[in-house]
């Protein structure tokens, strides 16, 4: 019985085997159907079929997944390389059909005038040979638009034309209709008690409309700049005394007309504070509250000003440098008594140890030698740091005129007590080709061409080499100038110069050739020295017969041996373009040593400079001489003549005694010669470096050794008032005065205006 149930059982497996063999054939062959065993790319015309498979999440050998599928084909189109992708199966093979995106011949705008090609290609991120992209276009066209909003034109409208080139190429054009300038009308305050609308007004960047703002952009409407609007009106309001000032909104509605926007800026003050009192709060036991009491400038009683607090936290940590505390934590905190209206400031001083500078690192010198800078720098590798010699070596730095921006920062050195000094530096053109013309009502047009280094082979060495030559004169100079001899800091150079001049103010030729020897040096921090001597040798020839009696007495042939010194005490910021600061400067010639010439000369220059904002600035100028004769008249060759650049509106020698007779220009023995000028703005973009200015010269040049009639001489002062124009093209900076005489003499010689220009190499 039991052989029969075994049997039995083998029986049926058997039978159940034998059933199963045709479902097991079904299914490994559908399993075969399901591999993918090539991967076909179809389309490509630029791009590799392999580009386009490594993009894919599925490959031959792998099954058919859907979702695998999907992914893949989100990749390949994020890549922005094509236009359209199909995906299918063909039995066991998965077919991918690609369209390519076309490629960028060329980028064009049609019907702009208000911004101008380059400026918008700047702002696109397309580019020619880039593969085009309609989502990259649309992108492009919100930047142009955005481009034209800033500027005032939010009429724009921005469509972009694509036409198709052979080779799968396209020229994308954008169509540009700039419509009218959006200009803001209306400028309201709600919420504001303490201060006035117009008071508000004139805190903000954006202006009113009005006729006489031509200059400037600031009435066109431009979203950015309220948000600018706003810090500054919590900048008011934080330094007058409103610590709780808030700006609820700024909200800029565009008119029906589409042409103008009303800015509604919705306010509110707070309370009025004044400072309670002030204390400190030190973890370094080597510093005295009672030391840090003199920079503290938040005194009780008076009006809150942020400002002022901020302020005393520079000041402290400008003095904790000093004495070699280069990493403080400082901060400080505000108790407000509501009732009594006041701000209690405390000062917190954090722990910290004195520092040693680690490492002195000059980056970004292509050209400047490393210890052209370094001389500059008034410490070393090991000395203590001190903030204040790191600030008067960046100036130094400055100073050089080698450099568009200079940046000097300490970091963390390798320990808590090291520091490393960074000098940053942007190398600038230091050579410059100059062209020079002029005009005036008497001599015409004259020029001139030099050539000028003045960081020769990265050395710090000044070398010039000047020609004149018009159809009034011949001059030749050249000069060299190493600035720290023998590796001190004592600079010496000397001048070749040969001068032929044909002078017409006074009706005579003049021929001059010699040289000079100089040196200069540091007294002390801004204050230099110059010593030199001069010897030329002054021929006065070709004499008119109608030339005055005095000039045709000093005709022939002198030697000049002229010693002199220059102290000049340099305060400003910028000694190429000076903003802010003030220079004072006096020299004094003595000649006498040997040559013809006996006379003591001396010349007192100063000049101040404050920065109103970013472009508004006054500058004030005041230039003075006097000459006497050492036992003897003074030669009409060092007389003063003044005019031109020197006193503009009036020619070289225009101003002070003249022949009346023959009109000729004697020179003068005395002059003085101020000027004030406001650079104001002119609405044009800060890439141009374009500056506009109004002025006034005044003053007066007088005093002649002859007694005599016929010489007209008059101490009275003379005024002129003009405009001038400077900016920066490819030839270098443009300068244009314009001058309108107020003030004069009937001797006097106007000139019209002056135009000068430059290129750098």
């Amino acid at each position: 019985m039991r052989i029969k149930l075994i049997l039995f059982c083998q029986a049926v497996a058997l039978a159940f085997a034998v059933g199963m063999i045709p479902t097991a054939k079904a299914k490994f062959a559908e399993m075969n159907r399901n591999i993918i065993k090539k991967v076909v790319v179809e389309g490509t015309k630029r791009i590799d079929p392999a580009t386009v498979r490594s993009y894919l999440l599925i490959q031959p050998g792998d099954t058919f997944d859907s979702e695998r599928l999907d992914r893949s084909l989100k990749a390949l189109y994020s890549t922005g390389l094509f236009s359209d992708i199909t995906m299918y199966r063909d039995t066991t093979n998965l077919l991918i059909k690609v369209v390519e995106n076309s490629i960028i011949n060329r980028i064009s705008f049609e019907g702009n005038r208000r911004i101008n090609d380059e400026e918008l290609k700047r702002e696109i991120k397309l580019r020619p040979r880039l593969v085009y992209s309609r989502n990259q276009v649309q992108q492009d066209v919100q930047r142009i638009i955005k481009t034209y909003q800033r500027s005032g034109y939010y009429a724009v409208n921005v469509e972009p034309k694509v036409i198709q080139q052979n080779q799968n190429r396209v020229d994308l054009i954008f169509e540009i209709k700039d419509g009218e300038l959006t200009r803001v009308q209306t400028i309201n305050f709600l919420g504001n008690r303490a201060f006035s609308d117009a008071n508000l007004r004139g805190i903000i960047k954006t202006k009113e409309y009005a006729f006489y703002r031509f200059f400037t952009s600031d009435d066109n409407y431009d979203a950015d700049r309220l948000s600018y609007d706003k810090a500054l009106l919590r900048q008011f309001y934080l330094e007058n005394g409103y610590a709780d000032f808030r700006v609820l909104s700024a909200v800029a509605e565009l008119a029906p007309d589409g042409k103008s926007f009303v800015i509604t800026f919705t306010v509110e003050e707070g309370y009025f504070y004044t400072f309670g009192s002030s204390d400190f709060d030190i973890s370094l036991p080597q510093i005295d509250s009672k030391a840090l009491r003199q920079f503290v400038l938040t005194e009780e009683g008076e009006k809150y000003n942020a400002n002022l607090i901020d302020d005393t936290i520079y000041a402290i940590n400008d003095y904790l440098g000093t004495l070699g505390y280069a990493f403080v934590d400082l901060s400080y905190t505000v108790n407000t008594d509501l009732k009594k209206r006041t701000i209690d400031v405390t000062y917190q001083i954090g722990p910290a140890r004195k520092v040693f500078i680690e490492r002195i690192n000059i980056r970004g010198n292509v050209r400047t030698l490393d210890r052209i800078i370094r001389r500059e720098i008034g410490f070393v590798e090991g000395d203590s740091f001190n903030i204040s010699q790191m600030r008067i070596s960046e100036q130094r730095i400055r100073n050089l005129g080698f450099f568009k921006s200079v940046n000097v920062k300490n970091t963390q050195g390798s320990g808590p007590d090291r520091t490393v000094v960074n000098v940053d530096v942007e190398e600038r053109s230091t050579g410059e080709i100059s062209f020079g013309i002029g005009f005036s009502t008497t001599e015409s047009i004259i020029g001139d061409i030099g050539i000028h280094e003045r960081n020769l082979l990265g050395r710090g060495q000044d070398l010039l080499f000047n020609i004149t030559t018009s159809n009034v004169a011949t001059e030749f100079d050249i000069a060299f100038t190493e600035p720290y001899l023998f590796n001190r800091d004592l600079a010496a150079g000397f001048n070749l110069f040969r001068t032929e001049r044909e002078r017409k103010e006074s009706s005579y030729n003049e021929l001059r050739f010699g040289g000079m020897l100089r040196s200069y040096y540091t007294l002390q921090p801004n204050l230099t020295q110059q010593i030199k001597y001069r010897l030329e040798q002054i021929e006065i020839k070709e004499v008119d017969e109608n030339t005055a009696q005095y000039i045709k007495a000093q005709e022939g042939t002198r030697i000049v041996s002229q010693f002199g010194q220059t102290l000049t005490y340099d305060k400003r910021d910028n000694r190429l373009d000076p903003r802010d600061g003030y220079i004072t400067q006096l020299t004094n010639e003595v000649a006498g040593a040997g040559g013809d010439e006996k006379f003591f000369r001396t010349r007192i220059k100063a000049g101040y400079y404050y920065p109103l904002d970013d472009v508004w600035g006054l500058s004030f100028l005041i230039n003075s001489g006097f000459i006497v004769g050492l036992g003897e008249e003074v030669s009409i060759l060092e007389r003063f003549f003044i005019g031109a650049s020197s006193f503009r509106g009036f020619q070289r020698g225009g101003v002070g005694p003249h022949d009346s007779v023959s009109k000729d220009a004697l020179g003068a023995n005395n002059y003085y010669v101020g000027s004030v000028e406001l650079a104001f703005p002119n609405g044009m973009s800060k890439d141009l470096g374009m500056r506009t200015f109004i002025f006034t010269d005044f003053g007066s040049v007088w005093g002649i050794d002859e007694k005599d009639n016929k010489i007209a001489d008059d101490p009275s002062m003379r005024a002129t008032v003009g405009l001038g124009l400077s900016f920066a093209t490819a030839f270098g900076t443009i300068r244009l005065d314009v001058a309108e005489v107020l003030a004069k003499e009937d001797f006097d010689v106007p000139e019209v205006f002056r135009l000068s220009f430059g290129t750098q190499f």
